[in-house]
Parts: structure tokens; C-alpha cells; sequence
């Protein structure tokens, strides 16, 4: 046999930005074994592939999702790969499940990421067997991951296992000295296994869920600057990653955390901040980020935003919707589980009044634009609705305030009132920027979580997609080497991790794509189950003609856009472990590595 996998006549991208080239490509124990412009010798080969009219690229690297607890009991992650993402990266937004049990988990996840929290709780606690970072890792491999995973462990995970949930979450408390320590081991503990570095998070309308701590926020902005500092020492010796997310109420905050990533008497720090978004609530602050960013780096420092790099639609049923966090009668109601409790206060008026002087609060840092003329109702039992904005229903009712039409028919339907709304990235000469801006990664999809809200699982396709069409226009703003070089190689070389190129030598994680079918089925909207929480539908793309083959180690784990056989049930991915070179794992079905295990 002289090859695995032949892929003949695709245009190669080698995920450099190099300039691309029609190629074959041979594969073999599950790396890149030739390219060149001659026919590759085809003798014995189990699976030839005709690439012609076809772009070959490197897996795609997903920088930041929340697959924390989905991987645990579904560890194919179908959802990514099928779009060509090979590399997920876990434990974002200070959230990990390497330290807390399941009902701390639960509390963590539930309500920020909005998974079910009963999930949450019976995902970790089945199947949980690690306590150390390198037990975690082994309990990775030991699963069917279908895409390699990388990992940061999350602040509030560390500080949870610590100090207890509640004190934790306490403004009065801090770590006492042994507990700093314990931290301390911890994050040393995960950089030797390999992590990629720290989530903590700032963002103060995080919510945490359950009983005994609803509606505080994360631990990990309870940690006062002592505690940060000593932590974010331990990554600049490493010259690993933090991830964080600002408190954008404080903009002291935000300067902060970029001007700590400058080597000012120590080492540099490599920062991942979220998010740089064109916000439609406040449309001037993305004009200073990118320049922000180029200011921190051209001193020095190694700073970065993450950016979605398509528009932020996203989805409600009723009132369950993370942006009514930020304000406070939104958290209010959102701090309410039972539903005859919530639905009292929203029919109050005194509430209502409440509600109305938030809405119509226009000034301050915030994420949602707070407009129901802008908040299109997509289902609902009463179909004279459908189609209209809630301020349009306030006007067809005898001129209702736009909030009181909302709550009406969230009194009157519940969740099954269904409505969207674009958040952020809706101006695409400005996305065109973004896209090519240095200080920005390509990432932020939240794979994995706000699973009713949000489906970005392509947004890698839409953004070639975007490429594509400006470069047939005749205004091109990024190369297609250039964009995909943004979400492959770029991003595995900044965070050190073996992934995100095509060249002779290097994994053979990589997609197929047919451009003529970057179309609108990028956009559509659909629902599937999620198996492993009893069922939940979720919001998923599907655009199966765009994505022919993807290859995760060698090994076809989508064909034609659909999950093979292998997907979920031999593990084709691994860990990705910090400056290591990483072998493609031997063909091992689930029962075989459950048997290992």
C-alpha cells in the first residue's frame, strides 16, 4: 500500500497564507505523507478522493467553545466537524470541569452557557474518574473524541474547588494563604500537562445557577488583583495564554487587562481578550479596539481579540435570554425558576416600571441595543404575530409600550413565543475589517453552549464564504490563503499546539469544501436533538453539499456533509498538549477504549 488516503487535483491551501496550488496529496498513518503538482502512484490505495473544483484546507481550529460537558457523553462533537473544525479548544470563560464535581459544575454551566443544569450534573458525576489535570487528560483519550481537543482550566473551576461554591462567590472572602497555593498547584499542575493556559472572566452578568448561589456572579470575579496577579505570574514564565472577558461596565478594567499583557519589568503577557464585536448598542467602540490591540503589541506585548467574524444573530424562547442579564429588571425575572413565581412579577406593574426605565435607559456599556422594533417574533401559537417586531405588536394594540407588548405575550405563550434579534456584527464593511485586523482571532463560536440561542458551528464556511464573494466582486478585503491561514495556522502556532497546516509532515486533519455551494445554506436555520440531554433540540446549521470530506487524523469522519459511521465511535482525535507534536491515535472503537479505560 503506498497510501492511506490520496487526494487528487484540490486547490492546497498549507494553512501558511502561502499562495495555493492545485496538488495531490497522499496520506499515511495518518499524516501528510506527499504533495505535489504529478500523479501520485494509486496502487493498493483504499480511498481516492477527487478533489478537482475543490479547496483543500487544513482543519479548521475553534478557539473558543463549551464543550466541556457535551464531550464527556458525546465525544464525536459532530456539530463542529461536520463544518471542518478539527481542533476545538475547551475550558473558556473560567469554566472547566476539571476540579468541581457535577452540582458545582451544574451551577457554573447551567445558567452562564444555559445547558440544562440536571445534564450538567449527570454528565460529570457519570463520568468523572479524574482529580489531577493529567487524570482529565487520560479521560479524554480514553473517550471517542472525534476532534482533537485543547484545553485552558477555568479560574472558577480552581477557585470553586478551593474555597466552596458560596465562599467563592462572596465579596468579603478571599483565598486564605493554603488556598492561594492550591491554586497555584493547580494552573502549575495543568501547564505541565499541557493546557494551553487560564480562563478567568470579569464580565459581571455571568450568572451562576442552583439554590444556594443563584444569580451571583462567577467566581472568578470575586478574585481581587493579589489573587490575579500571583496567577497570571505562573503564565508569563511559561509564556502561556489567559483568556479573560473585561467587565465592560468599568473601562478601567478593559485598559487594565490590555496593559498587562506589555512586558513593563516582567515577562509579556499572551492575552486573549473577549470580544471584539461591532456591538450595535454602542457602534463606536469597535473603532478603538483594533488600534488598542496594535498599541499593546507594538510595545511589546502579545494581546489579542476574539471575534465572531459573522453577524450575532441570536434566538429566545419567551424571556430565557442571557442579555436580560445585564440590566437589572431582566435578572430579576431571569433569577426566577418557577414559572407561576415569574410569571406574577412580570404581570406586576410596579415591575413593569421597572423594566420600561431599564429599556429606555439609552446611555452606559451594554451589550443588547435594547430595541423590540428590532426583535423579529419567528413562532408563536397566536400566528397574527409571526413576522412582526414586538414594538410593531405594541403599535397594532393601541400603542403598548414595546416592553409591555413583550411581556404580554411572554404572560401569554411562555416559551413557546420564539424571537431573534442581531446583536452585533451586522455591518459587513465593518466584519471586512475586522477580519484582516492582526489583533483579532477569528473565534468566540460558543460551541457547545446556549444551545436554544445560537448556532455558529459554520461560521469558519460563511467567512470563506464572505472572502469569496468580495474577491468575485471585484473588492477583495482578505486573500482566501490569508483567510484560511486566520483559522488554521495562525491560531495552533499563537497558542502552541500541533494543528492548523497541510504541509508534508504534519497531521492529516483536513477538509474538503466545494465553493460553489458557499451559498445561502450557510445561513439557514435548523434544530436536532442533542442525544445525551434527553433529547433538548438545538439550534444547528446544515449545509451538507459544502463540506465533501473532512479527515481528522487520516481517519473520514464526514462525508458529503454527514457524520460517518467512525464519528463518536473510534477515536480519531487527541489532546493536544502545548509545544508537543502529537501522534494520530491508533484505530480504537468506543467499547475498546471504554475496555482500556
Amino acid at each position: 500500500m503506498t497510501y492511506d488516503t490520496i487526494i487528487r487535483n484540490g486547490r492546497w491551501f498549507d494553512g501558511t497564507g502561502a499562495p495555493s496550488a492545485i496538488r495531490n496529496i497522499g496520506i499515511r498513518d495518518g499524516r501528510v505523507a506527499a504533495i505535489t503538482p504529478h500523479p501520485l502512484d494509486q496502487t493498493d490505495c483504499p480511498q481516492i478522493v477527487d478533489a478537482a473544483g475543490k479547496w483543500v484546507l487544513p482543519g479548521m481550529v475553534d478557539v473558543h467553545t463549551h464543550y466541556d460537558v457535551e464531550v464527556l457523553g458525546g465525544p464525536g462533537l459532530p456539530e463542529s466537524v461536520r463544518h471542518g473544525v478539527t481542533t476545538v479548544l475547551l475550558g473558556s470563560c473560567s469554566l472547566s470541569t476539571i476540579h468541581v464535581d457535577g452540582s458545582d459544575a451544574g451551577d457554573l454551566f447551567g445558567r452562564v452557557e444555559a445547558i440544562p443544569r440536571e445534564h450538567v450534573i449527570d454528565a460529570v458525576d457519570e463520568a468523572k474518574t479524574w482529580r489531577t489535570a493529567e487524570q482529565y487528560v487520560t479521560a479524554l483519550e480514553s473517550r471517542a473524541l472525534g476532534p482533537n481537543i485543547a484545553a485552558f482550566i477555568g479560574h472558577s473551576d480552581m477557585r470553586t474547588a478551593v474555597m466552596g461554591l458560596d465562599r467563592a462567590t462572596r465579596k468579603d472572602q478571599r483565598p486564605t494563604p493554603r488556598e492561594q497555593a492550591e491554586m497555584e498547584r493547580m494552573l502549575a499542575e495543568a501547564l505541565d500537562a499541557g493546557f494551553v493556559g487560564l480562563s478567568s472572566q470579569q464580565l459581571l452578568f455571568d450568572k451562576i445557577d442552583g439554590e444556594t448561589c443563584r444569580s451571583r456572579t462567577l467566581p472568578s470575579t470575586y478574585a481581587k488583583p493579589r489573587e490575579l496577579r500571583r496567577l497570571k505570574s505562573l503564565l508569563r514564565k511559561r509564556g502561556r495564554v489567559l483568556q479573560s472577558g473585561p467587565d465592560i461596565q468599568n473601562p478601567f478594567n478593559l485598559i487594565s487587562q490590555v496593559a498587562q499583557s506589555l512586558p513593563v519589568l516582567r515577562d509579556k503577557l499572551k492575552t486573549s481578550l473577549l470580544s471584539a464585536a461591532d456591538v450595535k448598542a454602542n457602534p463606536f467602540a469597535i473603532l478603538i479596539m483594533g488600534p488598542l490591540a496594535a498599541a499593546a503589541n507594538r510595545f511589546g506585548g502579545d494581546f489579542r481579540w476574539q471575534h465572531l467574524p459573522v453577524p450575532f444573530e441570536v434566538y429566545a424562547d419567551g424571556i430565557d435570554l442571557v442579555v436580560f442579564e445585564e440590566f437589572g429588571s431582566g435578572a430579576a425575572a431571569l433569577h426566577l425558576r418557577d414559572e407561576v413565581e415569574r410569571n406574577a412579577l412580570l404581570a406586576d406593574e410596579e415591575y413593569r416600571r421597572r423594566f420600561r426605565k431599564d429599556y429606555d435607559t439609552k446611555f452606559g456599556v451594554r451589550v443588547w441595543h435594547r430595541d423590540f422594533f428590532d426583535a423579529e417574533i419567528v413562532s408563536c401559537p397566536d400566528e397574527s404575530v409571526v413576522g412582526k417586531s414586538f414594538g410593531q405588536v405594541g403599535v397594532d394594540r393601541g400603542g403598548l409600550h414595546p416592553v409591555d407588548a413583550f411581556l404580554d405575550l411572554v404572560l401569554e405563550h411562555g416559551t413557546k413565543l420564539r424571537w431573534r434579534t442581531t446583536i452585533s456584527n451586522h455591518r459587513p464593511e465593518v466584519l471586512k475589517k475586522l477580519a484582516s485586523d492582526p489583533g483579532i482571532q477569528m473565534g468566540f463560536s460558543d460551541a457547545g453552549a446556549h444551545l436554544r440561542n445560537m448556532a455558529f458551528y459554520n461560521y469558519g464556511l460563511r467567512l470563506l464564504r464572505h472572502v469569496r464573494d468580495a474577491e468575485r466582486s471585484g473588492q477583495p478585503f482578505l486573500s482566501l490563503e490569508r483567510a484560511v491561514h486566520r483559522m488554521t495556522g495562525e491560531l495552533a502556532d499563537w497558542y502552541q499546539i500541533d494543528a492548523g497546516h497541510l504541509r508534508i509532515g504534519d497531521r492529516a486533519d483536513l477538509v474538503v469544501i466545494d465553493p460553489e455551494h458557499l451559498d445561502s445554506s450557510l445561513d439557514d436555520y435548523a434544530e436536532e436533538p442533542v442525544e445525551q440531554y434527553a433529547g433538548l433540540p438545538r439550534m444547528v446549521n446544515r449545509n451538507n453539499e459544502t463540506v465533501e470530506l473532512v479527515l481528522i487524523g487520516g481517519r473520514a469522519v464526514v462525508r458529503s456533509g454527514v457524520p460517518t459511521e467512525a464519528l463518536g465511535t473510534e477515536r480519531t482525535g487527541s489532546f493536544l498538549r502545548v509545544g508537543r507534536a502529537t501522534p494520530a491515535p491508533a484505530t480504537s472503537t468506543a467499547s475498546e477504549l471504554a475496555r482500556a479505560h
